[in-house]
């Protein structure tokens, strides 16, 4: 699926630039696809070696709490939910531990070190998988989790708001939540319909009950505060735990006898070789989407859902805010770029931009994080990660755009 999925992006960008050149008169347009094209391929090189620090940062943090038996801890808390999930992980596996950290930091919206923790994860799943090449189903389902990420604190999008000049920065954060919750709730239930997994025991419905009421908390906690207080707490909040969980960390693998310098090493230098070995599978998906994107397939995309919805006579509201919707499973700057042009041409405040945020803060970035996830461990045949994936995220757009008809329209 990943080989023609690649090639289409190339053939739609190709029909797309001759259209333009043809019918439009755009003797352009194919100077510009060659220019994404090499400008791609240098950003590709440029986020991996971005990741280096990040990645000998947080594997060689990793590596202490791994020696000092954290990861085990932390593995015994969710294995229950993830022995259903995940029938092909032993039990005890360590594995469990990476994925319930990944988790945790996606929720808290930590990418810096949610990216670094679930490529960990994706390791330990490999070392299951008897065909190296294709993902196993563990590994299908640990990658829908991450593309649909359920992000309980999504402090960047009240940043954005907030410097844009919204009246209340924070007013999306409940159409976010309930977006966010929908596109995790769609990926799980169609990986779990594909792979013949049950979803409806009591092991599963019991961990299910403890996040609704963890979300009901924070709801409750957060949305009565002040735009601004609110903003602060939660940015704060996050910060705090993040610099808690790493002091925790070496604190108790130090206790515990481990040589903590010389074991956060022997972790970095991991965090090397996994940043480098990404290059090749960035510059192939980042650059197939670079062309797409210059050539004006995904704005041509747009202006026809808006000419179809005329002329059926349906509201077209929404319409406005489809350019971060359709960048957002291809590159995450690339619909933050989008956000800010929709909050800049219609407002902040207006109901495109803030369905814009919405959109953004629903999903992850589907094919980015399919190239790393599956890259660092030379996956080439995805299965059906692509399809629940993407699905995940037509899940989150479709729910983001009916929350904000019903919170704003």
């Amino acid at each position: 699926m990943l080989n023609g999925l690649w090639l289409s992006f190339f053939w739609l960008a190709a029909i797309a630039a001759g259209y333009q050149w043809l019918l439009l008169d755009n003797a352009e347009v194919f100077n510009q696809v060659i220019t994404s094209l090499f400008s791609m391929a240098k950003l590709s090189a440029e986020i991996a070696i971005g990741l280096i620090g990040t990645l000998c940062l947080w594997l060689g943090i990793f590596k202490i709490a791994e020696k000092s038996q954290l990861i085990s801890f932390f593995a015994r808390g969710v294995e229950p939910l993830f022995r259903h999930l995940m029938p092909g992980v032993p039990r005890g596996d360590k594995a469990f531990g990476s994925i319930s950290m990944n988790m945790a930091a996606n929720m808290l919206g930590l990418d810096n070190a949610a990216t670094p923790l679930g490529l960990k994860a994706m390791q330990d799943l490999q070392e299951h998988n008897t065909n190296k090449d294709v993902a196993t189903n563990a590994q299908i389902l640990f990658l829908v989790l991450n593309t649909s990420s359920v992000t309980l604190l999504p402090v960047t999008i009240f940043m954005y708001r907030a410097q844009q000049g919204a009246l209340n920065p924070t007013e999306v954060f409940i159409p976010i939540l309930l977006a966010t919750c929908a596109s995790t709730v769609v990926g799980v239930s169609v990986v779990a319909w594909i792979q013949r997994l049950s979803l409806l025991n009591r092991v599963v419905l019991s961990y299910l009950g403890g996040f609704v009421l963890l979300v009901s908390l924070l709801i409750t906690s957060l949305i009565s505060m002040p735009a601004e207080q609110m903003t602060k707490v939660s940015s704060v909040a996050a910060n705090i735990i993040l610099f808690g969980v790493i002091l925790a960390f070496l604190t108790i693998g130090w206790r515990k006898g481990v040589q903590v310098y010389e074991t956060f090493i022997e972790g970095a230098k991991e965090g090397f070789t996994t940043a480098v070995t990404l290059i090749p599978y960035l510059v192939a998906m980042l650059v197939a989407i670079g062309v797409l994107r210059a050539s004006g397939a995904l704005g041509l995309f747009v202006d026809a859902i808006a000419y179809l919805l005329a002329l059926a006579g349906l509201n077209t509201q929404f319409v406005d805010a489809l350019p971060t919707a359709l960048m957002k499973p291809f590159s995450g700057s690339g619909a933050r770029a989008m956000m800010l042009e929709t909050m800049n041409t219609h407002g902040v405040d207006s109901f495109a931009g803030r369905l814009a945020a919405v959109m953004q803060g629903s999903t992850e970035t589907t094919f980015y994080v399919l190239a790393v996830y599956f890259g660092v461990v030379g996956i080439k045949q995805g299965r059906h990660a692509v399809f629940c994936g993407l699905l995940a995220d037509l899940a989150g757009i479709c729910a983001a755009i009916i929350v904000c008809y019903w919170f704003f329209a």
